[in-house]
């Protein structure tokens, strides 16, 4: 009984009908496999997130310049354009004129121009007055010899002034050397084996540009001013 084989009606035997099935669910479970080469990676470039690069600012390109550039400070040529350069202060030569009172009408100008007191002889003196109080005559006596340097003709005129204005006013042993920077004074020392006319100019443009912008504000304020405005006016109300 244990070797027997159990058949089915038509006498087939059960081992071999079960053998076909098993045959049958194995090739339907491969036809429902799907192949898997490539997928995985296919899968991870779909799941990775889009990376875009720094937004770039809108606008024209940032110039190929030195990093001082932005803060104004360099002198590369595409800093020449936006640095704002000071206006330089006007200084013209003064004129000899004779010395007269000054009128109210001039006294009265003199507080909206520099230069009309510098023009005026009455208003040098005035203003020297004022400048020995505050221990700074030097510069405006330098100013004053600058400018007669500049109307001398003779070379040996020009050679005797020259040295005398560099002994008195410019030379560091000097008790009234004015205030000038290294700058100029390396010009200055350059110009002395061949003295001209001119050689003090840009050192007396910054001696004027100090008398204007540091001492002639606190000249208006000051009773040398003041008084000679008052006094003008009651002599205009005497007349």
């Amino acid at each position: 009984m244990a070797n027997c084989q159990f058949r089915n009606a038509h006498g087939v035997s059960m081992a071999v009908v079960l053998s076909k099935r098993r045959s049958i669910m194995v090739d339907n479970r491969a036809m429902h496999v799907q192949p898997q080469s490539g997928s995985g990676s296919e899968m991870r470039k779909r799941q990775q997130p889009h990376i875009e690069g720094p937004p770039q600012a809108p606008g024209p390109p940032r110039p190929n310049t030195c990093c001082l550039c932005w803060c104004g400070c360099c002198k590369c040529l595409w800093n020449d354009d936006r640095v704002e350069r000071p206006e330089r202060p006007k200084m013209d030569s003064i004129e000899e004129t004779e010395e007269q009172p000054p009128t109210l009408e001039e006294v009265v100008s003199w507080a909206r121009s520099f230069e009309q007191v510098m023009r005026s002889v009455e208003g040098r003196n005035i203003f020297q007055e004022f400048l020995r109080s505050e221990y700074s005559e030097e510069n405006l006596l330098f100013w004053i010899a600058c400018e007669e340097l500049k109307k001398e003709t003779d070379p040996t005129a020009i050679d005797e002034k020259a040295r005398i204005i560099y002994e008195d006013y410019v030379s560091i042993l000097s008790p009234k050397e004015v205030s000038l920077d290294s700058r100029v004074r390396e010009g200055i020392n350059l110009s002395l084996s061949e003295p001209s006319q001119l050689m003090y100019e840009e050192a007396q443009l910054q001696i004027y540009t100090l008398m204007h912008r540091d001492s002639f504000p606190r000249f208006l304020n000051s009773t040398f001013y003041r008084d000679l405005l008052e006094n003008r006016r009651a002599s205009c109300l005497d007349t």
